[in-house]
């Protein structure tokens, strides 16, 4: 089964509002579920991969992260897809870690994890910061507008040839069907 690496706030999820940490508050964007089952019954491996730098401070306790990823994990069988894995960097941007992206460190380590090969892996993500990870490691970055990616297509360090989509559901198609498919600049 090939791997794809998604994104979770902003790309599968709505970003969380000032200071809203509880499962509660995990509300899917439109179509990213479908998408994620359209992707785990075409046998892809479902990898949910993150910065999460609220952990290394006061904002985010270990335990309501389990309960949020419960929650998506729960939302996503719902809808009839699978989640294999979520990886994500518990550090603060200061702390100058290989694990947060845009640093590679984060898709080496689900690489060497999951003994799978990064060479045109399918990224998508919803910032710089995936786009840039995503090539350091050879993988394929797909960009999506949804979460902060709207403000992502217009940032001056985006290279122009990273296809980009409106959402996830949209990145999907273009992943499953290729040929018939456009991005969506």
């Amino acid at each position: 089964m090939q791997p794809v690496i998604l994104g979770a706030s902003g790309v599968i999820n709505e970003l969380p509002e000032e200071g809203g940490s509880t499962p509660l508050e995990w509300r899917p964007i439109r179509g990213s579920l479908e998408a994620i089952a359209r992707l785990h019954h075409a046998g892809y491996r479902i990898i949910v991969a993150f910065n999460q730098p609220e952990l290394s401070g006061d904002t985010l306790n270990p335990g309501t992260l389990v309960r949020q990823h419960d929650a998506m994990r729960r939302h996503v069988a719902e809808s009839g897809g699978v989640i294999d894995a979520i990886f994500y960097c518990p550090h603060a941007p200061a702390a100058g870690c290989d694990c947060r992206m845009p640093a590679p460190g984060l898709l080496r380590d689900i690489a060497a994890r999951l003994h799978v090969n990064l060479a045109d892996l399918p990224v998508i993500g919803d910032s710089l910061a995936y786009v840039q990870a995503a090539i350091t490691t050879g993988a394929r970055p797909l960009l999506v507008k949804t979460g902060r990616g709207f403000g992502t297509v217009s940032q001056p360090g985006l290279d122009p040839s990273v296809p980009v989509f409106n959402d996830l559901y949209s990145a999907v198609d273009f992943l499953l069907h290729p040929t018939t498919h456009t991005t969506d600049h």
